[in-house]
Parts: structure tokens; sequence; C-alpha cells
């Protein structure tokens, strides 16, 4: 039996799972900045600056889910959010591993009407240069967590859109 993606995308529930996992992971980088004292560099940042993105969206849709092009918009959304942080992640893995130097400055590189290090410092401020993550569970880095995830999540989102959208398509006697 097939799942339905157009009920599963329709749900609060669903949004609310994205939110809550979103909540999830921004907590897990705070424990390690404040709680274990690992100080987050610019790499960092653009993973919880995209983690944040991919949160508001979820938010957004726990009110608009109910309208079609709302779960569209959205699902492309988070497609194009979880692939940058994908390009992200590979970027800290690639500093971590020393495969690839650049792109880590003490400059988040956003623009300034885009103020979020003086919105939220305690959540956007670049403290340190890169050059690792911290080990979490079994030995496995932030950045060795993050491309497995970000990946997974970018398919997940691809396939929840591709499902549910060639289920609108299908006729009743199809189905």
């Amino acid at each position: 039996m097939m799942f339905d993606s157009n009920t599963i995308t329709a749900s609060f529930w669903y949004w609310l799972a994205l939110f809550i996992f979103g909540i999830l992971l921004e907590a897990v980088a705070l424990v390690y900045q404040y709680w274990l004292d690992y100080l987050p560099c610019v790499l960092c940042i653009h993973t919880r600056m995209l983690v944040f993105a991919a949160l508001v969206v979820s938010a957004l849709m726990l009110w608009g889910r109910s309208i079609r092009m709302f779960r569209l918009g959205a699902h492309l959304l988070l497609i194009v959010i979880w692939a940058a942080l994908t390009e992200r992640s590979w970027q800290l893995l690639a500093t971590e591993r020393r495969w690839s130097i650049g792109e880590c400055s003490m400059d988040s590189g956003l623009p300034g009407w885009i103020p979020l290090e003086r919105m939220m410092p305690w959540l956007f401020r670049i403290e340190e240069p890169c050059g690792y993550t911290p080990e979490m569970l079994f030995g496995v880095t932030m950045a060795e967590a993050l491309i497995v995830l970000a990946p997974s999540m970018t398919l997940a989102m691809a396939v929840m859109l591709i499902r549910s959208e060639t289920l609108k398509r299908q006729s009743p006697s199809q189905e």
C-alpha cells in the first residue's frame, strides 16, 4: 500500500514534525555552543541560518497547509534550503578534513539589510574560524552527521513533492 502524500503534507502533524525537527537541530547546536563550549564558525552559522529558514517555512505551513499552492511552494523552498544545507555541510566537512581551505572568515557574508547577527547574536554570531566540528555520538562529528542528514532531507522533501503532485494528477480510476 502506497502512502498518501497529499493527506500527509496537508496534515498539521507533518508540518509540526518538521518544525520540531528544526527546533531540535537548533537546540543541539546551542547546547554544543553554550554548555559544551564549542564556538560556531561561519559555516556553522550558515547551517543555523538555513535550519532557521526551514523552521520559518514549517511554522508558516502550520497555518497554510490546507492550500495546495502553499504546500507546493513550501516543498520547493525546503528542497532549496536543504540542498543549500547539503552544500554548506560539504564545505564544513571539506574544511574539517582539510580537503579544501576557503570560504571561512569571520564575516557571515549577509547583506546589511539582513542583520541576523545583530538581531539574534545568541544564535547567529560567528565566534571562531573554521577548522573542526565537535564529535557527537559514536565518534561522528557534526559535519559528518550533517552531510548525511541534509541530502536525506533534500531527497525526502523532493519525494513528498513529487508524490503529492503525481497523485494530484492521477484520475480516480487510476488509483
